[in-house]
């Protein structure tokens, strides 16, 4: 039996499947009573992630990046409200189309492991519930591919190592045939061999033709796998790179970007002066700013987008 992901509706191999432009979300918060106010945490987010293709959100824990993840997926907190533009092949995203559409042609892989229930049998959880005879032999031929024996179908989540965890989060995607698959930090407390291995799953997904978007902070590890890579910073997309740009510190276009290469272990772990600003305690104009060495007045002012170099970056000085 082959794996096939649905292609149907302009999931064209190369076309895109998920566009946002602009997105912002804002949490209403009250402080000192009654006082209402709101906390904008993320300020101006732009990806878009092609059928066939891998794609990495990249940034520091806590710059708002996994909220992305719940925004597709129309997951956001009560009190949070969000706005921009989110396309989804290439028609509107809106939220009666995102309630069709999630746990079908849209999929989340989420980060935590307690997101299975231990209660129930995993080869159950994986099916739905569904006892048909293709869902049955699609299930045993997914865990051939990734090396599950059929006996795993009876565990419960407690009987599983962390390895096969994520492999069966990752089956309970693969169960639909999906168009767009978003993972939300998959590879926190592996060992290198089993995270590599995790990504190496989603690249398998993104090679059978679905779009592939990966929020994480593991940058390294990120590299071996994804097409582009998106960097994130304190609310703010920046800089969009293909992966082949991360070789070299002088292919980056952005202050941050390269400080993030100087950081990976390979590059000699090199620190940056200075933290990432407090959603409330936002400078205006470019968010690095405070932190960087080419800034100048006009960094203060609203940074666009511009192509430099086969990718875009949201700097004045790069070059």
């Amino acid at each position: 039996m082959e794996l096939n992901v649905n292609t149907e509706k302009g999931a064209a191999p190369g076309a895109p499947v998920l566009k946002i432009e602009h997105l912002h979300i804002s949490f209403t918060q009250y402080e000192q009573g009654l006082r209402r106010e709101q906390m904008t945490v993320i300020r101006d987010l732009d990806v878009e992630v092609r059928a066939g293709e891998m794609v990495a959100v990249v940034g520091s824990s806590g710059s708002g990046k996994s909220l992305l993840a719940h925004a597709v997926l129309g997951l956001l907190p009560y009190n949070a409200s969000a706005g921009g533009k989110m396309e989804y092949c290439g028609s509107e995203l809106t939220p009666d189309r995102i309630e069709k559409l999630r746990g079908s042609e849209i999929v989340m892989v989420p980060q935590s492991l307690a997101c299975l229930d231990p209660l129930m049998k995993t080869g159950h959880q994986i099916r739905k519930g569904r006892t048909d005879k293709r869902t049955k032999n699609k299930l045993k031929e997914i865990f051939r591919r990734y090396n599950l024996k059929e006996s795993v179908e009876e565990l419960y989540p407690f009987e599983l190592s962390g390895g096969m965890s994520r492999r069966i989060l990752i089956s309970t995607a693969l169960i639909e045939e999906p168009k767009l698959v978003i993972a939300d930090e998959p590879t926190p407390g592996l060992d290198l061999k089993v995270a590599k291995r995790a990504m190496e799953h989603f690249r398998e997904l993104a090679d059978m033709g679905a779009g592939v978007l990966v929020i994480t902070h593991d940058l390294e590890l990120a590299l071996e796998t994804v097409d582009r890579i998106v960097v994130f910073y304190a609310g703010e997309s920046i800089e969009e790179a293909k992966a082949s740009d991360f070789k070299r510190e002088e292919t980056l276009r952005h202050p941050y970007t390269k400080a993030l290469w100087r950081a990976m272990p390979r590059n000699g772990f090199q620190p940056t002066d200075g933290v990432q600003p407090y959603a409330k305690e936002m400078p205006e104009g470019c968010p690095f700013a405070p932190r960087c060495r080419l800034c100048t007045a006009e960094c203060s002012k609203e940074i666009p987008w511009r192509e430099l170099r086969g990718g875009r970056v949201r700097c004045l000085s790069a070059m």
